[in-house]
């Protein structure tokens, strides 16, 4: 039995352990019913199922909460409609979502998938500093999709070089230890 300042207490019958319990005005909680002999303590229970929930509820805040927006181009888009649906793109990665480009075909345009293929390649090519392909272009029935994600942003190297020129002398050294190598 453990004690409610988490001291071991010793090993006391149920009767007893209910008793003391009961004298400090606390629950007696079985913590590990599979050791030998089975493992109790002392504590107030509601208070550690509060204390419990409020750590499951910080754990929920922290996570990052991804979704997925959908883009949807046609094989014969204009210039200035491809350009408008690729800054949406844009800017669903830079707030961190994951894009799903989808190229529908109707009728006859089905005869001509590399056209569509084109088409998200110049997406790829001009999202393709800030996005990587997650799932590469596939033609599943009359629809091509392409999944992107956005790119992990690097930080910048605390060494670089600062303000009054610190960091130059690393990079120097850097330079030059490679040709010393040889």
């Amino acid at each position: 039995m453990i004690g409610p300042d988490g001291s071991q207490v010793g090993i006391k019958t149920l009767p007893e352990a209910l008793a003391l319990a009961q004298e400090i005005d606390l629950d007696l909680v079985e913590v590990a019913p599979l050791a030998t002999p089975p493992v109790c303590r002392i504590m107030d229970y509601g208070k550690f199922r509060y204390e419990e929930s409020q750590r499951a509820r910080e754990a929920r805040k922290k996570t990052a909460h991804i979704t997925v927006k959908e883009v949807k181009f046609r094989p014969k888009i204009g210039k200035g409609d491809f350009d408008t649906k690729v800054r949406h793109v844009q800017q669903f990665l830079e707030e961190g979502h994951k894009v799903k480009v989808t190229l529908q075909f109707r009728g006859r345009e089905m005869a001509h998938p590399e056209l569509g293929s084109k088409i998200l390649d110049g997406v790829i090519e001009q999202v393709g500093a800030i996005a990587k392909v997650e799932t590469q272009a596939r033609l599943e029935g009359r629809n091509m999709t392409l999944v992107l994600i956005p790119e992990k942003k690097t930080t910048k190297k605390s060494g670089s070089a600062g303000p009054k020129g610190e960091g130059t002398e690393s990079a120097e050294a850097e330079q030059s230890a490679p040709e010393s190598t040889e």
